[in-house]
């Protein structure tokens, strides 16, 4: 009891024992401060004590410090307590989802209730198949399962209520190393901020923890699973830190996304992807220094060529042992699917009970009691549209998934995970699972670039592979016809024409470096290109002749040559598709059969050596 008195100008607190004020040294001063100043008295059943005096103010600063130093050893003894208690094992902390506090034994033990128990499994054996918090919550809505959550307090308290399950109670329930069968205790640890003084609370390691007694009571799995999803837990996490290194695996078709080291700086490279022809290709980039600096990037490197020889290695490395795991993958399949409907079994028979006993209580009701009747009576027609809905819910569920498969899917099934380069070459196959393949493989890769692109593999357990891999092709030298083609061209041109050249090509099956059909056109490019000489400039320098050449040479009209080498009688040949055609050679005198027609075309025509001569001039 404090109270204050006023006493002209000197004022006056009393209390009953005044120590009691002081649990905090810094606010006892304060006050012992203020009442100096105000020349106000400070009175217990001791004396009466003057703050402005320095020897009452020493004993007051006394009485203080002994007052916080009693408050610090009543709690020391009461966290003492409370350590000797956890030590035995007989602390009673609330239980997690999935356990009872037994009074008897001062333990936990399994919760009778199976459901609860097999829903807890579930969220364990699904966070191992997939790697994932938000895969088991994404999961769980699928498959309608609800999550059981227990009420602490009101006139429901102790009572289990099953709701959707959300992303913060996976991350709860997969921390807690309890579910281990471990008690364990002072994994936190508690420090006030300067702003506000409200505490925070931070994560001790393992090595750090007060108490830890394994096999204390009943787990849902081992030690070294729970260890295992840790380091799931925190290489998911790092995919949103700043050195994002070892980051989760995602949907992209990036083989080695999260796995690439820059070999030239060492920092974590990044990917990219570009659409061609409707597929999307990666590109691994170091991109982090280039940012921060605003330079270019240390390197770029495509990845199509890598991810390639990256899961041909792997497929080298694992494919002794498919052969054991195939029947192994139709038995998981197959258990997980069961487990599946026996929880939605066990859901609706708990809306069954939930109905019967709706039913029991508006049995029992008296019928003049017409108001607790009629809430009865719309309460049981409540769970009786519930117990419907959730009957069909079931039964789709079976139709849509029938845990049962036929002896044929079986022998697919087996067929296809014997051969597991076509499982991981199949369309069907995610990209994540091909990811998280590799990683239980492959710690990390390495790539550098120079005149070629060197990998560089370090294996689980230390082993490394170091491969070259030629630069990829650039866009010009992809569209490029490729050289045996080029030299096709060039061998037949000596032989056919540009429109022959293409037909032969066509029929052997050849494109072009855009993979379409040659046509003449394309085929004269090609040539052009590489300087290749057309069947015309072959036969010229053979010693063949042109019908103006001829026709000067024998005096006959251009028309007339060429109705002669239609007919056999000279020996000519078409060069080109302008219909131009060159004649062969011929040593002496003309054909006779040439000769009276050269006579009768010179009287005929006087004018035709001039007119063969100045066209001879002109194609010159």
């Amino acid at each position: 009891m404090v109270a204050e008195v006023g006493l002209g100008r000197v004022g006056v607190v009393m209390g009953l024992e005044v120590s009691r004020l002081a649990r905090n040294s810094a606010d006892w001063h304060r006050l012992l401060e203020i009442c100096a100043l105000s020349n106000t008295l400070i009175l217990d059943e001791d004396g009466v004590y003057d703050p402005s005096h320095f020897n009452d103010r020493l004993l007051l600063g006394l009485k203080g410090t002994m007052s916080e130093a009693e408050l610090h050893l009543l709690r020391a003894r009461l966290l003492g307590g409370q350590l000797n208690k956890a030590r035995r094992g007989e602390l009673w902390i609330r239980p997690p989802i999935g356990y009872v506090f037994e009074p008897r034994e001062c333990s936990l033990i399994l919760d009778p209730d199976e459901q609860i128990q097999e829903v807890v499994r579930l969220l364990f054996e699904t966070f191992r198949r997939t790697g994932s918090a938000l895969k088991v919550v994404r999961y769980f809505d699928a498959k309608g399962i609800g999550w059981p959550h227990r009420i602490v307090g009101g006139i429901r308290a102790g009572e289990i209520v099953f709701s959707p399950l959300e992303h913060h109670d996976v991350l709860r329930t997969l921390h807690n190393p309890r579910y281990t069968g471990a008690f364990v205790f002072g994994r936190t640890r508690a420090a006030k901020i300067p702003i506000g003084g409200s505490p925070r609370y931070r994560r001790l390691p393992r090595q750090e923890w007060k108490v830890f007694l394994p096999n204390s009571f009943p787990s849902y799995l081992s030690w070294e699973q729970y260890e295992a999803n840790q380091e799931t837990l925190r290489a998911n996490a790092r995919g949103y830190g700043y050195d994002r290194r070892r980051s989760p695996a995602r949907e992209g078709t990036a083989l080695l996304q999260g796995l690439v080291l820059c070999g030239k700086c060492g920092d974590r490279m990044t990917v990219r992807y570009y659409v061609r022809k409707g597929q999307p290709l990666p590109i691994y980039v170091c991109q982090r220094r280039a940012i921060e600096s605003a330079k270019l990037p240390c390197q770029v490197i495509p990845g199509s060529g890598l991810d390639e020889i990256v899961s041909r290695l792997v497929l080298e490395a694992v494919s002794p042992a498919s052969l054991e795991i195939a029947m192994e993958v139709f038995e998981e399949l197959r258990a997980r699917s069961a487990e599946i409907h026996r929880l939605q079994r066990v859901q609706l028979q708990r809306v069954r009970e939930e109905v019967e006993l709706a039913q029991r209580q508006f049995m029992l009701v008296r019928p003049e009691n017409r108001l607790v009747a009629d809430s009865l009576e719309r309460r049981w027609n409540e769970k009786l549209t519930e117990l419907s809905k959730a009957e069909e819910e079931y039964a789709r569920a079976l139709k849509a998934d029938d845990p049962e498969l036929s002896p044929a899917a079986r022998e697919r099934i087996h067929s296809l995970v014997s051969d597991l380069p076509r499982v991981w070459n199949d369309a069907c196959t995610p990209a994540r699972e091909r990811k998280r393949i590799l990683r239980l493989l492959i710690e990390d890769v390495t790539l550098s670039r120079d005149r070629e692109i060197h990998l560089h593999i370090r294996w689980k357990g230390g082993a490394t592979t170091s491969l070259d891999q030629p630069l990829p092709l650039s866009a010009p030298e992809l569209r490029r016809t490729s050289a045996t083609v080029v030299e096709l061209v060039r061998a037949l041109a000596t032989e056919q024409t540009d429109h022959q050249i293409a037909q032969t090509l066509n029929d052997r099956w050849l494109r072009t470096g855009t993979a379409q059909r040659f046509t003449r056109l394309r085929v004269r490019r090609i040539r052009q290109a590489y300087g290749i000489r057309s069947l015309a400039q072959h036969m010229r320098e053979a010693g063949w002749h042109t019908t103006a050449e001829i026709s000067a040479q024998l005096h006959i009209h251009p028309q007339t040559l060429k109705r002669h080498a239609r007919e056999g009688v000279l020996n000519a040949q078409r060069v080109n598709d302008k219909g131009e055609i060159l004649f062969a050679p011929f040593d002496g005198q003309p054909p006779k059969p040439l000769q009276g027609k050269r006579l009768r075309d010179r009287r005929r025509y006087p004018k035709l050596a001039t007119h063969v001569r100045n066209e001879v001039q002109y194609e010159a």
